[in-house]
């Protein structure tokens, strides 16, 4: 029998796939089925303090100040006390998951002031989540600001929250990080306790017959696994943090490859959206046949085995590699004929 079990902030999983941040996370119905399909734990979808902010200020507008001028009619308007907000309807949800689910679940943040940070993240915890995952959205497009001011911001929040979270922090970056491995050991020195490589930022896009700035969905594509295996090959072993791998996991061919580099859990989205909750226990049964095939005989034996610091070629995680790819091309016959 193959152990599959790893460690996820300090969580002990019994397999390292877990469903991430996405509509799939957000019914009990659909949590079930995920559990049910093998998920070794599961994130929320994400509590965004903007949609809280706009919520509350529409209340205000059209409810607390919805007084119409006559006396004789006030009675007729509606009774606000039996309006939830955002938040308390997401620490329903938090609270009815832990309740009929038996695996970890991890609530996810996207805030945007400190004091919504901390505010949040304390109002989860109380909610009873196991552990924090902060989804720090923020695009560097300032030309006064230094990398230094960007990374200060994450590090400030994470501050904050340690002061009153007891819960395990994942911090979710993004791969623009002047020099990554320096930052990730100032989270670990923070209080973090893990990270997850990388926040797909949702790119705007132009519509060029109506010349406006659209929003489209992109899922994500195996290839971009292949940034995390760069990344989370160079951290293992380097890091006392868990280092949890999002981003372009279709297959247990991707699955496998970050495990390899040292990933300890690997999360799930654009695959389940596209094929559901099925398609992570194909992954799990062919992660398996691939281990039996190969006389592995846990997770632990073969995680980070092929990171940098375990390669006989650590160049092949670095500059060298850029090189050799680039010499290896050759166009199709006819091409350039």
């Amino acid at each position: 029998m193959i152990d599959l079990s790893t460690d996820y902030l300090g969580l002990r999983l019994k397999n390292p796939l877990v469903p991430s941040a996405s509509p799939l996370t957000r019914s009990l119905d659909s949590a079930l089925r995920l559990e049910d399909a093998g998920a070794g734990a599961l994130v929320m979808y994400s509590l965004f303090e903007e949609e809280l902010n706009a919520e509350d200020a529409m209340m205000e507008r059209f409810l607390l100040q919805a007084g119409i001028g006559h006396s004789e009619a006030q009675g007729f308007l509606p009774d606000h006390g039996d309006i939830r907000g955002g938040l308390e309807r997401y620490v329903e949800n938090l609270q009815r998951l832990k309740s009929r689910l038996e695996i970890p679940v991890v609530a996810s943040l996207n805030g945007v002031s400190l004091s919504g940070w901390v505010e949040l993240g304390r109002a989860l915890e109380e909610a009873g989540a196991d552990a924090l995952e902060l989804n720090v959205y923020h695009v560097a497009g300032d030309m006064s600001e230094s990398g230094e001011v960007v990374e200060a911001r994450y590090l400030s929040l994470l501050g904050e929250l340690r002061k009153v979270v007891r819960l395990p922090i994942v911090m979710k970056l993004s791969p623009f990080f002047s020099s990554l491995p320096n930052f990730v050991a100032k989270l670990e020195r923070a209080g973090a306790r893990g990270v997850a490589l990388f926040n797909r930022f949702y790119q705007p896009d132009i519509d060029l017959d109506t010349l406006c700035v659209v929003d489209r969905l992109h899922l994500s594509t195996a290839e971009e696994a292949l940034l995390r295996i760069r990344w989370l090959s160079i951290l293992h072993g380097r890091t006392g943090l868990t280092l949890a791998a999002t981003g372009g996991v279709h297959s247990h061919a991707e699955a496998m490859k970050l495990l390899l580099v040292g990933a300890d859990v690997v999360h799930l989205a654009s695959c389940l959206l596209e094929h559901g909750p099925g398609r992570l226990t194909q992954i799990l049964q062919e992660m398996e046949r691939w281990m039996g095939e190969r006389e592995y005989e846990s997770v632990a034996q073969l995680k980070g085995s092929m990171s940098q610091k375990n390669l006989s070629d650590p160049a092949a995680m670095a500059r060298a590699s850029y090189l050799r790819v680039l010499d290896s091309f050759s166009p199709r016959p006819g091409v350039w004929s």
